[in-house]
């Protein structure tokens, strides 16, 4: 087990040595360790606590009533799997919204069961978007870019979603973890109760792993089985932050997208993971290669890890009945002009 470094954020960050000297910071931390805490002030702890009060209430609904809260419309919900049970929040668009009237794939309201769950978890959202730009604009100090806005530009509007989830007790199962994965997201942000669970892969040298960006791709159970992994011991009032599958793409690798499992405990565990995102129009370059001429339609990406997860949901047989994709591939060229 390792001591992760802990990171207090300044309200507002500038280009001043003070900050320069964190970003580097945060940077050794990621590429010794994967991932690095953040400290939550007290108003954020109270609005994480009620978020995972809220998912708790919810995951102890009947069955019946939980599969309810499934649109076909968006990947937003509830999920089970035999390693658990999830809720995600993408953006909650209306039906009158011009995108979802004209079929953009993955568009539409989040099924909330109720309007205490859906106040809970949008007042966290909000929070984990504020410290998610904070840190991209970080992030940018700390690779040295020219243009430091680059990031947070790229992640205006963005398509920033969060999962709720629980994972039952070892002894209702036989799998004894989720299985080792990336997650999507320019950064990722998760808050995990006091059972813990999550472990982590840092960064290994020689090793340039993840390549989940591209179509049919996927890079879960990569290194399940080798050493190292790192236990993330859990820590009141702390979030968690390791760079996702957009972060690589953009910096060409220079930051790895970190796996992580979740081991499951001896009691249920709930935890929140949350993923700050570009658009879902963006066209994505990597940044540190300004000659580089390849490039990311971010719906697409979306689109396509979501429908390779879940083949048989609603939301995946629909844009298939619809041809939504066509629609998708529309966006993309006119995105790339």
């Amino acid at each position: 087990m390792t001591e992760l470094q802990t990171f207090h954020l300044p309200d507002s960050v500038e280009d001043t040595e003070s900050h320069v000297h964190l970003a580097y910071d945060m940077m050794h931390a990621w590429e010794r360790d994967g991932i690095f805490q953040v400290a939550m002030p007290p108003v954020q702890s109270r609005k994480a606590h009620n978020a995972i009060d809220s998912g708790k209430r919810f995951f102890r609904l009947p069955t019946d009533v939980k599969l309810g809260r499934i649109s076909d419309l968006t990947y937003s919900g509830y999920a089970a799997s035999d390693t658990g049970e999830s809720f995600t929040v993408c953006p909650d668009v209306a039906l009158t919204d011009s995108r979802v009237q004209a079929k953009w794939p993955c568009h539409g309201p989040v099924p909330w069961p109720d309007e205490c769950y859906r106040r809970d978890l949008v007042a966290f959202l909000a929070e984990l978007t504020a410290i998610g730009d904070k840190l991209l604009k970080l992030t940018a100090l700390g690779l040295e870019l020219t243009d430091t806005t680059s990031l947070t530009n790229l992640a205006r509007d963005g398509w920033h979603h969060l999962r709720s989830l629980r994972f039952p007790a070892r002894s209702a199962l036989a799998a004894l973890d989720t299985g080792a994965r990336t997650d999507d997201g320019l950064l990722v942000l998760a808050y995990q109760d006091d059972a813990g669970g999550l472990h982590v892969r840092p960064p290994v040298e020689g090793e340039k792993r993840n390549r989940n960006w591209l179509l049919g791709e996927s890079t879960a159970g990569g290194y399940e089985n080798e050493e190292p992994w790192l236990f993330v011991r859990p820590v009141p009032d702390v979030l968690t932050v390791y760079p996702g599958d957009m972060m690589q793409f953009v910096t060409d690798g220079a930051l790895l997208a970190t796996p992580h499992k979740a081991h499951l405990n001896t009691i249920e565990q709930f935890t929140i993971v949350y993923c700050h995102e570009p658009g879902f129009n963006a066209c994505v370059h990597p940044l540190l290669d300004p000659t580089s001429t390849d490039y990311l339609h971010y719906g697409t990406h979306f689109t396509s890890t979501f429908m390779r997860a879940n083949p048989d949901r609603s939301t995946t047989l629909r844009i298939r009945s619809e041809d939504r994709l066509t629609i998708l591939d529309r966006l993309r060229q006119t995105a790339t002009r």
